[in-house]
């Protein structure tokens, strides 16, 4: 039988990812609100990657009581937002699923394992809401490299696609992961297991940490953000602190900061997700991204004193558009 998988979050990645677990065999359901509940109702859930555009019929609900059980549910949603969305679908975690992440920042699980083990982030997590309702669940972590767009509610964009990495939080990997990975491939992505998506995860946020604040605060794109020198020199200092604290926690497969922001460059002058948040007057992932390696550092009495400051003015940041807002 199908595996049956239900995508928490229709944007960019969700939205893809969906599209990429259908056309691999998947029977996908998706879990959305607004506009892009309606467009999807009305045409599909629509994917374009350059020249081709493909719809996909797929169910979509705002009441996840209103969808098939699923075998596993896919969240694709802002760090920030993972708590909310893990109290509307406690009937559904209450069974047992296996979840999987698909979002920045790290997951509720990644301190298991480590010197930190038994103790959670209250940063991501501050009373227990997500631990709590995913602990009928097994965890599992997916690394998305990619990137995408939403072009309008319900309509994806591909810009272009790497791979999307996935791994058991266990580090033993289920059937259940293997066949989803397996999906993926016929869907038209590549989707390597690892047995320590720890390490992948933190590779990522190793870019994420620095460049997605600092682009926010100055509202500046990849290139004059890289090619500033003060700037350069603070993305290496916060960089510097980041490889302090992985060290601490035993991630010892890191990558030297002026080799990342080679690569970094080599992407062109993207625009980072806090960077479009900033400018949308969005609330921002800015504890899910920095605010959780400052509290990591902080139970290591590791300093990282200019990580604390750029998550400071990052918070101020995000408070000042949450009182614009208001």
């Amino acid at each position: 039988m199908a595996m049956k998988i239900m995508i928490v979050g229709a944007g960019a990645i969700g939205g893809w990812l969906a599209a990429v677990l259908a056309r691999g065999g998947a029977e996908v359901s998706l879990l959305a609100r607004g506009a892009t509940l309606e467009a999807v109702r009305q045409q599909g859930l629509i994917l374009q990657d350059g020249e081709t555009t493909s719809a996909f019929p797929l169910p979509a609900a705002s009441d996840p009581t209103d969808l098939p059980v699923p075998d596993l549910i896919v969240f694709s949603v802002k760090t920030h937002a993972l708590a909310e969305a893990a109290r509307g679908l406690a009937p559904v975690l209450a069974k047992g699923p296996a979840v999987m992440t698909a979002m920045n920042g790290l997951p509720w699980w990644f301190l298991e394992g480590g010197p930190l083990a038994g103790t959670a982030l209250h940063s991501l997590d501050p009373d227990g809401t997500i631990a709590n309702a995913f602990a009928p669940c097994r965890p599992i972590g997916g690394v998305v490299h990619a990137s995408t767009r939403v072009e309008r509610p319900g309509t994806i964009r591909v810009v272009k696609i790497d791979r999307l990495i996935v791994g058991d939080a266990a580090r033993e990997t289920s059937a259940l992961t293997r066949s989803f990975a397996d999906i993926v491939e016929r869907g038209g992505a590549h989707c390597p297991v690892t047995d320590d998506i720890r390490s992948e995860i933190w590779m990522k946020l190793a870019g994420n940490s620095n460049t997605n604040p600092l682009s926010a605060l100055t509202r500046l794109s990849a290139t004059p953000l890289l090619e500033t020198p003060l700037l350069r020199d603070l993305l290496l200092a916060m960089m510097a602190e980041f490889e302090a604290v992985g060290r601490r926690l035993d991630m010892t497969a890191q990558m030297p900061a002026d080799k990342r922001l080679v690569i970094t460059a080599k992407l062109g002058n993207f625009r980072t997700s806090m960077l479009e948040d900033a400018d949308a007057g969005r609330r921002l992932e800015i504890d899910g991204l920095l605010g959780c390696i400052v509290e990591i550092a902080d139970r290591l009495n590791e300093p990282v004193p200019v990580s604390r400051t750029v998550y400071a003015l990052g918070k101020g940041l995000d408070l000042s558009a949450a009182l614009a807002a208001r």
